[in-house]
């Protein structure tokens, strides 16, 4: 079956930089959107990131923009998030999520476009 499993979470200071990852194994990952959601304590999941196939088309959630950026390596599997300036505010579970069709550009940041999902990496900014 198709696995997601994140790293990269920890703890850091507002200011600080992190780099999470995401290995997708058993999946035809260079077809399909990837993106980064995110769930804060006692908040709703939320979209941060999405990436095209090739790349091409990437966009943020406005609390990001400008902060993180969104990659992938095709080649390995793997989904990146570097996010940098970190706020108390970014504080949050982080998820990747990979789809299993071809998105509608309002399906982008919809969780529930997307098909599978990895167990989550914690995040926690301090000030």
């Amino acid at each position: 079956q198709v696995q997601l499993v994140e790293s990269g979470g920890a703890s850091v200071q507002a200011g600080g930089s992190l780099r999470l990852s995401c290995v997708v194994s058993r999946y035809p990952f260079s077809r399909y959107y990837m993106a980064w959601f995110r769930q804060p304590p006692e908040k709703e999941r939320g979209g941060v990131a999405v990436i095209s196939p090739d790349s091409g088309i990437i966009t943020y959630a406005s609390t990001v923009e400008g902060r993180f950026t969104i990659s992938r390596d095709n080649a390995q599997n793997t989904l990146y998030l570097q996010m940098n300036d970190l706020k108390p505010e970014d504080t949050a579970m982080y998820f990747c999520a990979a789809a299993d069709r071809g998105l509608w550009p309002s399906q982008r940041l919809f969780d529930r476009a997307y098909a599978y999902w990895g167990q989550g990496t914690q995040v926690t900014v301090s000030s």
